[in-house]
C-alpha cells in the first residue's frame, strides 16, 4: 500500500503545528511500543489530540521486540520473553534516510500510523532494524530501554535526530517541538545545527516535559561517551562545554533540556514544586510550570458503567453495583486462568498494578505479614488482593520483589499476582477492582495516572498523598488517603508506619463502609466517577499544553 499522509483539518484554537517526541507510546494492546506510565500518558495525549483535532504529530520508535512479554517460569515466577513483533496496520512511508551514530551512517526507515486506525493524531515510528544496516545498527531499535549504555544513547539519537530529520523530509516543519522526557534530547542539537548554531532559535521552538524526580529517569552520561557517539549533531565537545551545558564532565539530559527549551513543565502540582526545587538553582534554565497528567476517558471508561452512573438517581447505585459485579467476574476469569484461584465478585477487591519499580512499594501492604494474613483470611469481612506490573527486565531487585509477592501469596486463596501487565490487563484491573492501592515513597511519584482511569471505572483510590492525588482525593468523600510518616525518619520506619496506616484505613474505614453501609459506599463511588472528569481526562491536559506551552 502506497504511503499517503492523511490527517484532519485542525481546529482553529489548535492550529499551531507541533511535534511530540516520546520514547514510548501506549496506543493499543496490539502495538507494543511502551513499558509503563510514560507510554500510557503519551498514548492518551495522542488520542485526545485526535478528539480535539489538534495540529500535532507524534514521533516514536518502532521497537522490534517491544519492551518484553511477561510470562512465567515453571515455578510461576516471572519470565521475560522477547518476541519479534509485526504490525499490518503501519504504513511504510518509503522514507529511508541516514543519521550519524558513532561517526558512522545508520539507515532509518519510517512507518506511519494513520489517525483513523486507533483514533490518534498522525504518528510516525522509526526503525533501524532493516537489511541496509549492519547487525549492530539494526539492534538500536530492538529493545525499548536497552540495558547497554551505548545502545541507549543511540536510541536517543534515533528519536531526536531521526525524528527531526523525518519532519524535514516530509516538509512538515512544526512551529513547536515537544520533548516528552529527556530521551529525545539530541533533537535540541539537531535544531541548533539547523538554525545556524543559535541557541535562541532552538528556544523559540522547543518545550520540554520532565516526568520524574527519580535519578534513573533523569539520564546523564560522561561527555567522552556522548562525543564518541556523535550525540551533538556536529558540535564538538568543547563547543558544548562553551554553551555552559556540562557539569563535572557529564551531561544531564533533563538539565540540558531545561537550558535549551523556552518552557518546561512538571506533571503534577507537587511535581512542579519538586522539579523547581531540584533544578531551580542551576543557571540558564527555562521556567518550570506544571500541567497535571491525565488519561483519555473515551479509551479507558466502561460505557455500561457510566450508563449506570447516569441512570435514575433511585436506581443508579443498584445499576452500578450490578455492572461492577460483571466487570469483576471478567477480571476474575483471568485470575483463575493464571493462578487457579477462584475469586468472589461480592468480596471487596484491592488492586496494586502499575510499572513495577522498587520505590512504588508493591509489598508495603505485607509489611506486617501476620496482620496482612489476618486481613485476607477474615471470613466476616473478606478482602481479595491482586498485584500486577512489569519490572524492568534487567532490574533484578524489582524482579526479585515481584517473585517474592508470588511466593508469599501463593498459599493465600484471596491473593493473586498476575503477569502480562499491558493495556488490556490494565483495563480489566481498573474496571474489576473496588480499591486502587497506590503506595509510592513520598515524594518520588511525579504524577502517577493509574488511579485516574481506575476512578473513571468506580475504583476508589487508597493512596499516599503524592503526585496527582492531593489535587483530587478528599478523604472519605471520593477516595482515601494513607497518612504520611515523618519524612526525616529512616526508610524502614517510614515503611512500617505507612503500612500500618494502609491497613488501618482498610480495616477501620473502607471495609465497614463496603460491608455495613453499602449505600454510603456507592455514594463515594458515584462521587469519584463524577469528579474525576474533566479535570483528569486528557482533553484538559492536551488543551493546557497548547494554552500554557505551545502558544505561550
Amino acid at each position: 500500500m502506497a504511503f499517503t499522509y492523511s490527517s484532519y483539518t485542525p481546529a482553529p484554537e489548535f492550529s499551531k503545528s507541533a511535534a511530540y517526541f516520546s520514547m514510548e507510546f501506549a496506543i493499543d494492546q496490539a502495538l507494543k511500543t511502551y513499558s509503563g506510565g510514560l507510554g500510557f500518558l503519551a498514548g492518551s495525549h495522542m488520542r485526545s489530540a485526535y478528539e480535539l483535532k489538534q495540529n500535532l504529530i507524534g514521533i516514536g520508535i518502532l521497537w522490534s521486540y517491544g519492551y518484553y512479554d511477561q510470562g512465567r517460569q515453571q515455578d510461576q515466577t516471572m519470565r521475560a520473553d522477547f518476541t519479534e513483533k509485526y504490525y499490518s496496520f503501519l504504513q511504510d512511508t518509503g522514507f529511508t534516510f541516514d543519521i550519524t551514530i558513532h561517526s558512522a551512517p545508520v539507515k532509518v526507515k519510517a512507518f506511519y500510523l494513520a489517525p483513523e486506525v486507533f483514533g490518534t493524531c498522525p504518528m510516525f515510528f522509526l526503525t533501524t532494524d532493516i537489511p541496509e544496516n549492519d547487525y549492530l545498527s539494526r539492534t538500536i531499535s530492538h529493545h525499548l530501554y536497552d540495558a547497554d549504555t551505548a545502545a541507549r544513547v543511540a536510541q536517543s539519537i534515533l528519536l531526536g535526530v531521526g525524528g527531526g530529520k523525518l519532519l524535514d523530509l516530509l516538509n512538515r516543519t512544526p512551529e513547536v517541538y515537544h520533548l516528552n522526557e529527556g530521551h529525545g534530547l539530541p533533537l535540541a542539537f539537531y535544531l541548533h545545527e539547523k538554525h545556524g548554531r543559535k541557541r535562541e532559535e532552538v528556544q523559540k521552538r522547543l518545550v520540554f516535559t520532565t516526568h520524574t524526580p527519580e535519578l534513573a529517569g533523569n539520564e546523564e552520561h560522561p561527555m567522552k561517551l556522548l562525543e564518541d557517539m556523535t550525540f551533538f549533531s556536529g558540535l564538538s565537545g568543547q563547543e558544548v562545554r562553551e554553551l555552559g551545558l556540562v557539569e563535572n564532565e557529564r551531561l544531564n539530559y533533563t538539565l540540558t533540556a531545561l537550558r535549551m527549551a523556552r518552557m518546561a513543565n512538571g506533571v503534577s502540582e507537587v511535581h512542579g514544586r519538586v522539579a523547581r526545587d531540584m533544578w531551580g538553582h542551576y543557571q540558564g534554565i527555562c521556567p518550570i510550570i506544571h500541567i497535571t497528567n491525565s488519561q483519555n476517558g473515551t479509551y479507558w471508561r466502561d460505557a455500561l458503567l457510566h450508563k449506570a452512573l447516569n441512570s435514575a438517581a433511585s436506581s443508579a447505585a443498584k445499576n452500578l453495583k450490578a455492572r461492577k459485579r460483571e466487570l469483576k467476574q471478567q477480571l476474575f476469569k483471568v485470575v483463575a486462568d493464571q493462578t487457579g484461584k477462584l475469586f468472589d465478585p461480592d468480596v471487596l477487591t484491592v488492586v496494586w498494578a502499575r510499572r513495577f519499580a522498587g520505590y512504588k512499594r508493591a509489598n508495603l501492604i505485607m509489611n506486617d505479614f501476620a496482620r496482612f494474613e489476618a486481613l485476607v483470611n477474615n471470613a466476616d469481612r473478606p478482602v481479595q488482593v491482586i498485584w500486577a506490573g512489569k519490572p524492568y527486565p534487567k532490574d533484578y531487585g524489582a524482579i526479585g520483589l515481584f517473585n517474592e509477592l508470588i511466593t508469599r501469596s501463593k498459599h493465600l486463596k484471596n491473593c493473586a499476582v498476575l503477569v502480562g501487565y499491558e493495556l488490556g490487563l490494565s483495563a480489566l484491573l481498573k474496571k474489576g477492582s473496588d480499591v486502587w492501592l497506590n503506595t509510592p515513597r513520598f515524594p518520588r511519584e511525579a504524577s502517577g495516572t493509574s488511579g485516574m482511569t481506575a476512578a473513571m471505572n468506580g475504583s476508589l483510590s487508597l493512596s499516599i498523598p503524592d503526585g496527582w492525588i492531593p489535587e483530587f482525593v478528599r478523604h472519605g468523600e471520593n477516595g482515601f488517603l494513607i497518612p504520611l510518616a515523618d519524612l526525616e525518619l529512616p526508610d524502614g520506619e517510614k515503611d512500617r508506619i505507612e503500612a500500618a496506616g494502609t491497613l488501618d484505613v482498610l480495616e477501620q474505614e473502607i471495609l465497614p463502609l463496603y460491608y455495613n453501609k453499602p449505600a454510603d459506599y456507592w455514594k463515594v463511588v458515584q462521587t469519584t466517577m463524577r469528579e474525576i472528569e474533566p479535570q483528569f481526562e486528557s482533553g484538559r491536559m492536551a488543551t493546557e499544553y497548547y494554552e500554557l506551552m505551545y502558544n505561550a
